[in-house]
C-alpha cells in the first residue's frame, strides 16, 4: 500500500493526548449478516447478490443501494474525490475500512488511541430498514449490535460502534439499548425524524421511556446527519435544476449541516432536555461553526415569539449538547470558545468522501498551535472519553 501520512501525526502535534475520532465509519462486510443470521433469515437479511449483472446489497429480495464500500480511499492509500468513490467496491478499498486489524494499523500510525464508530447500509439513523417488515427488521439491527460488540471487544476497546436501536417500537428500542449497555456498547444512534414513519415527534412523551433509559445507563443519543429519510433528501431536493452530480454532492453535503440544525432547534424547542438533564445529545458530522449564529438566533426568535423558558437555550446546549467538526480550521478556535470548550469534539469521518485524509492533523496544525493546552486536551480527546465514558486503558499511548 502506497504511504500517504508523510505530515505529523497526532503523536507529533498532539503529545500526551490520547486522541479520540469521535466520527468514523465501518464499511459492512459482506457476510456480516448471513455469517450470523439464523437459518430462517439467511437468505433476507442484508446480503450481495449479483442483480441484472451488478453486484448490489440487497436486503428480503430487494435491493438497498449499489454495492459499494462507503469509502473514498483506495486499496493503495490514495483518496478519490468527486463522484468516483461510487464505483469502488470492498476489494478496492483502504482495508481500515472493514478490516480490524488494518484499521487498527492506520490508527497506529495515525496516532488515533480510539475512534466512534457508525454504520452505512442501513441509514445513519436506520432509516433503511423500513422497507422491510418488523421482524426481519429487529432481527437485522440485533445481529448488527452483536457484530460491533464483538469488534469492539476484538479492537481492545479502541473502537466503539455506535449501537442502532429499533425505534419504531420504543419498549423494544430501550430494551436493546438495556442489552447494548450490558455488552459494553457507549452510545444509541437514533432516527431524527420517526414522525415520518407514522410515529410521535421526538419531544413526545412517547419517547421519554427511552430518554429516561439512555439517562441512567450514561448512553448519548446521536444524531448523525442524515439520519432520517427528509434529512437526506438533500441530494435533489433544493437544488436548482441542471447542476452534475458533482455540484449535488457539494451542495448535498453543505444542506446535511441545516438538517441537523433542524434537528437541535426542535430538541431544544420541545424542552425535553429540561426534563431529562442527564440526557446527552451529540450531533454529528454537523460542524460547529453554525452553533453560536443558531444559538443566539434561538433565543431572539423564542423571545419575539413570546415564548418563556425555564433554562437559556445556550445553558441547555452547554449542559447536554455535543458537536463533532472535521474541517475547520480558519475559526475554529473562536467557535470552540463560544460554543463552550467541553462541547466540541474532533472527527475525521473516515474513510468517507468527505473525510479529513491524509495528513488529517497537519491540516488542523495551524488551530492545534492557536488552542491553549487545555483546549487540545479536551477537543481531541478528553472531551469524547468523558462523553462515551470510554476506557482507554489499553490504548498503547
Amino acid at each position: 500500500m502506497a504511504t500517504t501520512l508523510q505530515k505529523p501525526t497526532a503523536h507529533e502535534l498532539l503529545p500526551g493526548i490520547r486522541v479520540v475520532d469521535a466520527d468514523t465509519h465501518v464499511s459492512e462486510w459482506y457476510d456480516l449478516w448471513t455469517s450470523r443470521a439464523p437459518a430462517k433469515f439467511r437468505d433476507r437479511v442484508p446480503q450481495v447478490r449479483d442483480v441484472d449483472g451488478r453486484w448490489d446489497w440487497v436486503i428480503d429480495g430487494q435491493t438497498l443501494n449499489r454495492e459499494g464500500a462507503s469509502s473514498a480511499i483506495r486499496k493503495d492509500g490514495t483518496k478519490t474525490v468527486g463522484m468516483a468513490f461510487r464505483d469502488l467496491q470492498l476489494a478496492d478499498v483502504h482495508p481500515g475500512a472493514y478490516d480490524l486489524k488494518s484499521r487498527i494499523a492506520f490508527m497506529d500510525r495515525e496516532g488515533i488511541a480510539a475512534q466512534i464508530a457508525y454504520p452505512n447500509l442501513l441509514g445513519f439513523g436506520g432509516q433503511k430498514s423500513m422497507m422491510i417488515d418488523e421482524e426481519l427488521r429487529n432481527v437485522s439491527m440485533t445481529i448488527f449490535n452483536d457484530a460491533m460488540a464483538e469488534m469492539q471487544a476484538d479492537s481492545g476497546n479502541r473502537i466503539y460502534p455506535m449501537t442502532m436501536v429499533p425505534w419504531w417500537d420504543v419498549k423494544l428500542a430501550v430494551k436493546e439499548a438495556e442489552r447494548c449497555a450490558a455488552m459494553g456498547l457507549r452510545g444509541i444512534n437514533m432516527n431524527s425524524d420517526p414522525h415520518l414513519h407514522g410515529l410521535p415527534h421526538l419531544g413526545d412523551p412517547h419517547w421519554y421511556p427511552l430518554w429516561e433509559a439512555c439517562s441512567s445507563l450514561g448512553l448519548p443519543v446521536n444524531f448523525h446527519i442524515g439520519a432520517s429519510d427528509e434529512s437526506m433528501t438533500w441530494f435533489g431536493a433544493g437544488l436548482w435544476p441542471g447542476h452534475p452530480d458533482e455540484v449535488k454532492l457539494a451542495y448535498g453535503s453543505l444542506m446535511l449541516f441545516v438538517g441537523n440544525m433542524r434537528v437541535m432547534a426542535n430538541i431544544l424547542l420541545t424542552r425535553v432536555l429540561e426534563r431529562f438533564p442527564a440526557l446527552k445529545i451529540v450531533s454529528v458530522e454537523s460542524g460547529a461553526g453554525w452553533v453560536p449564529f443558531f444559538l443566539e438566533a434561538l433565543e431572539y426568535q423564542m423571545r419575539e415569539a413570546a415564548m418563556e423558558y425555564r433554562d437559556s437555550p445556550k445553558d441547555v446546549f452547554r449542559r447536554q449538547i455535543y458537536i463533532c467538526s472535521w474541517f475547520e480550521r480558519d475559526d475554529i478556535v473562536h467557535t470552540a470558545r463560544k460554543i463552550g470548550i467541553d462541547n466540541l469534539m474532533f472527527e475525521t469521518d473516515f474513510p468517507h468522501p468527505t473525510c479529513l485524509y491524509p495528513d488529517s492533523f497537519h491540516y488542523m496544525e495551524g488551530a492545534i498551535e492557536a488552542m491553549t493546552a487545555q483546549e487540545r486536551g479536551k477537543i481531541f480527546g478528553g472531551n469524547a472519553q468523558r462523553v462515551y465514558n470510554l476506557d482507554l486503558s489499553r490504548a498503547p499511548f
